[in-house]
């Protein structure tokens, strides 16, 4: 029983375990660690190797304890605890336990056919001596699990065919199974890290070393080793070391690494920059603003591994269908061996050896690992195009999108509005005046209309003067006093609840909003001074990310607090359906609507903080971001490239994963259908049967792997049919 302490949070321990590659291999070791006095809950990823144990202070057994337990069942634990910064190498297959017991188990066996040949007289005593010998490992695995009240495994499996097969003299053909076992799991092994290690090879994009800015001396240090606050430079050519701000130099940045984008950026003092991109043009001296374990390679991986581990439904479906299928296969076999010599002439010797076939033909390691390999597979894809997504749940419902509710500023607009219009409306006022009291205003506010009037101002040669009493007016603008007058700039929507408004004015105002303006309107006392026109265009890529949700068969509607006419104009551009002059809550109630009506499941894209109650709401949220916390942080998908074109990616590639899933479950059902058949007609005999599980089971991986070459061309996607392609 165990035991736990309510007042107290547990603690999380993490061990890399080597050896552990499929689903059986997980429920193994969670059913014998869980039995254990103190420990709240297990989880085991064969994806990313690890193990996490929660367990409280008081009566939790020790790290010692818990790798003893590891190793009795077959496993070896790292001698450190799992981290993100994994390295991404790995030993030769020759050096792992799996492939010196391949080694060992094929020489044996070259012996054993060589001692036969020079030696006939010995029979079977070689091969039984190779039988033996190769099967202690895999007997000491299944007889750690038995202890632990885990019957119920492969290595149990095997031993069961192995030691009956040398009881009914088929020594030659048990040692045969050990050796074509070993080779199998060996191959399991190999073919399933082939995931892991392509997201953990991006800690190696960041550079080991930096040149560290020291009281005007350069001097190289570990990149580990920086903290936030300090300066390094970086040189044309240089990856950069560290997640940091630009002080000095103006460069173009190869941000590939991070965000799959394959265009350099540009990049000028007070722009962030990411480690592991690659400085282009010009030395730059950056100012570190997280270290090595929090930088934005770190939090990928880290967000990416947690992802992998995280099961989705089919995968806790098979896992679910896998440890009933078990006993059930057990029980068959037994049946197999029993029956037919008793209602038939069948010999006992050979309804064993057929028993004995259909339990290594029955194996479920290709099935368990069918769904976990291709769901890695694919968020590895995603994300090293600069598409996260946070567990396999997510990915599997990406692809069931039928409607996709977008913010219009930073998300289908660049985010960045440019003053298009200045007008003074009295006589005492002329344009320019009109534009400097404004900025005077909004000088420290960081308001994307704020930052392009300030802008404009500057370069128009005017000098800004300072507002004292700055204060927002929750919804409706900002006022201030400016050269001793008491001005507010205000939206048109409130502009009544101080200003009546000539007709004249108000057409004014309608034509430009309806031209997809947004205006600030500057206002003393009860007279409207002038106003000032602002415009965010779409992005370059809008138009093209619509048309790709378009032909995937997923609907686009713009959900925007916007005014209502900017916003209908911008979805008139853009060509969908838009609301506009909407709070955060009433984006939320939209998302609701939809949901209750069965327009099919709803996806939010926006910034992950002003649209934060609807990204909640919807079935996927998506946030936008290049890298910021928000994109890496909030919603269940964040898009680090920061194009709408990547939404139709993530909703493709979660279509060609449930595709190759669904691929790789009648693989691994079909060929055992076939072959549990051909087993029980005595047609095929044991080390046909282990052959055909593991070429399932590689069969499967490799078909999974696939998916790491995954590759999307908005132009090629039909309507209601993904056609991302995918390369070996």
């Amino acid at each position: 029983m165990k035991t736990s302490t309510p007042t107290t949070a547990p603690n999380v321990l993490t061990l890399r375990v080597e050896g552990m590659d499929c689903g059986g291999c997980e429920r193994k070791v969670v059913s014998a660690l869980e039995r254990l006095e103190g420990i709240e809950e297990v989880t085991a990823s064969s994806i990313t190797g690890s193990v996490k144990i929660h367990h409280h202070d008081h009566g939790a057994p020790s790290r010692k304890t818990i790798e003893g337990i590891l190793n009795e069942l077959g496993y070896q634990v790292a001698s450190h605890d799992g981290q993100t910064h994994a390295s991404g190498s790995a030993s030769p297959w020759w050096q792992t336990a799996k492939g010196r017991l391949v080694i060992i188990t094929g020489n044996l066996l070259i012996v054993a056919f060589a001692l036969r040949l020079a030696w006939p007289a010995l029979g079977n005593v070689p091969f039984i001596l190779a039988t033996l010998v190769g099967l202690m490992p895999i007997a000491q695995s299944a007889w750690g699990a038995l202890k632990m009240r885990n019957p119920f495994t492969i290595e149990m499996l095997m031993c069961i065919a192995a030691l009956g097969a040398l009881a009914i003299n088929a020594a030659a053909e048990a040692a045969m199974v050990v050796f074509l076992f070993a080779v199998g799991e060996l191959l399991e092994g190999v073919a399933a890290s082939r995931a892991h290690r392509s997201i953990s090879a991006l800690a190696n994009l960041t550079p080991s070393t930096a040149r560290l800015m020291d009281n005007g001396q350069l001097r190289d240090v570990s990149a580990e080793s920086l903290k936030p606050g300090q300066r390094v430079l970086v040189r044309p050519g240089d990856r950069v070391p560290c997640d940091g701000r630009i002080l000095v130099g103006t460069s173009d940045i190869d941000e590939s690494p991070v965000n799959g984008e394959s265009i350099p950026r540009s990049r000028a003092p007070g722009d962030d920059i990411f480690a592991g991109t690659v400085n282009l043009d010009a030395a730059l001296e950056v100012e570190v603003t997280r270290g090595a374990d929090d930088n934005t390679i770190a939090r990928v991986i880290r967000l990416v591994e947690e992802a992998q581990a995280a099961k989705a439904p089919i995968a806790r479906f098979i896992d679910r269908f896998a440890y009933y299928y078990m006993p059930a296969v057990v029980l068959l076999a037994l049946l197999m061996a029993i029956v037919p010599p008793l209602v038939s002439t069948m010999a006992w010797s050979e309804s064993i050896y057929r028993a004995l076939a259909l339990l290594l033909i029955a194996c479920p390691c290709a099935l368990v690992i069918s769904t976990p390999a291709a769901i890695a597979a694919g968020l590895s894809a995603g994300a090293r195009r600069g598409l996260l997504i946070k567990g396999g749940a997510v990915l599997e419902q990406l692809g069931k999108l039928r409607l996709v509710a977008l913010d219009k500023t930073g998300t289908l607009t660049a985010g960045t509005p440019r003053v298009t219009d200045v007008e003074s409306w009295i006589a005492e006022e002329d344009d320019n005046s009109v534009l400097r009291l404004a900025a005077g205003i909004e000088r420290d506010s960081s308001h994307p209309i704020a930052t392009a009037i300030v802008e404009h101002a500057r370069q128009s040669g005017l000098n800004l003067p300072t507002a004292t009493g700055s204060r927002a007016l929750a919804g409706r603008g900002v006022s201030g006093q400016v050269e001793g007058r008491e001005l507010s700039l205000m939206t048109p929507r409130h502009l009544h609840e101080k200003v009546i408004l000539e007709e004249s004015l108000s057409a004014r105002i309608i034509a430009l909003e309806e031209a997809g303006k947004s205006l600030a309107l500057l206002v003393e006392g009860e007279r409207l001074l002038g106003l000032i026109a602002v415009r965010d265009e779409p992005r370059e890529d809008a138009l093209e990310g619509l048309a790709a949700l378009s032909r995937l068969g997923v609907q686009a509607v713009m959900l925007s607090g916007d005014n209502a006419r900017t916003v209908a104009a911008t979805g008139g551009r853009l060509g969908i359906e838009a609301y506009g002059e909407l709070m955060p809550e009433d984006k939320a109630a939209y998302v609701r609507d939809w949901q209750a009506t069965g327009r099919g499941p709803i996806g939010k894209v926006g910034d992950g903080i002003n649209d934060a109650p609807a990204l909640a709401a919807a079935d996927v949220g998506i946030a936008m971001g290049g890298g910021t916390d928000v994109a890496l942080e909030t919603a269940d998908a964040a898009l680090l490239k920061n194009r709408v074109t990547g939404i139709a990616e993530l909703i493709d590639l979660s279509r060609a994963t449930l595709r190759n899933v669904k691929t790789n479950v009648v693989l691994a059902l079909g060929l055992k259908a076939i072959f549990l058949v051909t087993t029980a007609l005595g047609i095929t005999g044991m080390w046909i049967a282990v052959m055909a599980d593991t070429g399932a089971t590689v069969l499967v991986t490799l078909n999974a792997m696939r998916l790491l070459g995954y590759r999307f061309s908005p132009s090629t996607a039909l309507t209601g049919l993904s056609q991302g392609k995918t390369t070996s």
